[in-house]
C-alpha cells in the first residue's frame, strides 16, 4: 500500500510546488510509481513544474464525482516513466467541497501507487484542510525568513493528527544567511520541526519550467536544486544521505 505525502507551506512564495514536482520526478527516476495530485483549486501550477502544461484533461473532481476512474484521469508523464499527474479543477462544485470524496480518492490512489504527493494550497483554508485530511505524513516548505518560518509554525499546529511532519528549507541563499547571522538550526527551532532537506536557490528551476521540462531533465541532476530533490527522495525511501553543503 502506498504512502500519501502532503506538501504544504504557510503561504505562497516558498517554492512548494517546484519542490513537489522535483521530488516526484526524483522518486519516479528511482523506480517508484508516483502520483502527483494538484489540490490547489483554481490556481493549479503543478503541471507547469512537471513539464505537463495542459496535458491533463480530467481532474480530481471528476474522479470524486464518478465521472471518470482514477486510472483514466491520471495523466502519464510524457518522458518520465512511473509518474502521473491528477490535476485540480478550476472550480469545485459545492457537492464535492467536503473531505469524504477526497478521502475515498486517496484510498484508491494508495492501492495503485507507491507514493502519492499532494500539492496543497498555501494557507489554512478549506483547500488546505481537504489536502491534509487523508495524508500519512507532511512536508512543510519554508524559506529562511522570519515571516515564512512563523507561518510554517502555524501550519504545524494544524497537523497534529500526523505522526510524521518534516521541514524542508527551500531557496537557501548562503550569503543572506550570513548577513542575517542565521543558521538552519535557527530555522528548525522556529518552525519546530525536524529537517528533511535543504534546497539551494537555483535559477534553473524557473528556466526548466519555462522550457516545459522537469528540472532533472533540464539541468545537471548532480548539482543545484535537482541534486537536493534527489537527496530528499532518498531520505523518504529510508536511505541515509548527508545534508547538501550549500555554498
Amino acid at each position: 500500500m502506498g504512502s500519501v505525502i502532503v506538501m504544504t507551506s504557510g503561504k505562497g512564495g516558498t517554492g512548494k510546488t517546484s519542490l513537489t514536482g522535483g521530488l516526484a520526478v526524483a522518486l519516479a527516476l528511482r523506480g517508484r510509481r508516483v502520483l502527483c495530485i494538484d489540490a490547489d483549486v483554481g490556481l493549479r501550477n503543478l503541471d507547469i513544474t512537471l513539464g505537463m502544461a495542459d496535458t491533463a484533461l480530467m481532474d480530481f473532481s471528476d474522479v470524486m464525482a464518478g465521472r471518470c476512474s482514477l486510472d483514466r484521469a491520471a495523466a502519464p508523464h510524457p518522458t518520465v516513466e512511473g509518474l502521473w499527474l491528477l490535476t485540480a479543477p478550476m472550480t469545485l462544485p459545492a457537492e464535492a467541497a467536503g473531505q469524504e470524496g477526497f478521502l475515498a480518492l486517496l484510498d484508491q490512489a494508495r492501492q495503485a501507487y507507491d507514493e502519492v504527493l499532494i500539492d496543497s494550497p498555501a494557507g489554512l483554508g478549506d483547500g488546505f484542510r481537504r489536502a491534509v485530511c487523508g495524508a500519512d505524513r507532511a512536508i512543510v516548505t519554508a524559506v529562511n525568513e522570519p515571516s515564512s518560518l512563523r507561518d510554517a509554525q502555524r501550519v504545524v499546529g494544524q497537523l497534529a493528527h500526523l505522526d510524521t511532519v518534516h521541514l524542508v528549507v527551500n531557496r537557501v541563499r548562503p550569503r543572506l544567511l550570513r548577513r542575517q547571522k542565521a543558521t538552519i538550526d535557527d530555522a528548525m527551532d522556529t518552525a519546530g520541526l525536524p529537517l528533511l532537506g535543504l534546497v539551494p536557490e537555483d535559477a534553473k528551476v524557473v528556466l526548466a519550467a519555462a522550457a516545459g521540462k522537469p528540472l532533472a531533465q533540464y539541468a545537471n541532476p548532480r548539482r543545484g536544486a535537482a541534486r537536493a530533490y534527489d537527496n530528499i527522495a532518498q531520505r523518504l525511501l529510508g536511505h541515509q544521505v548527508p545534508l547538501m553543503r550549500i555554498r
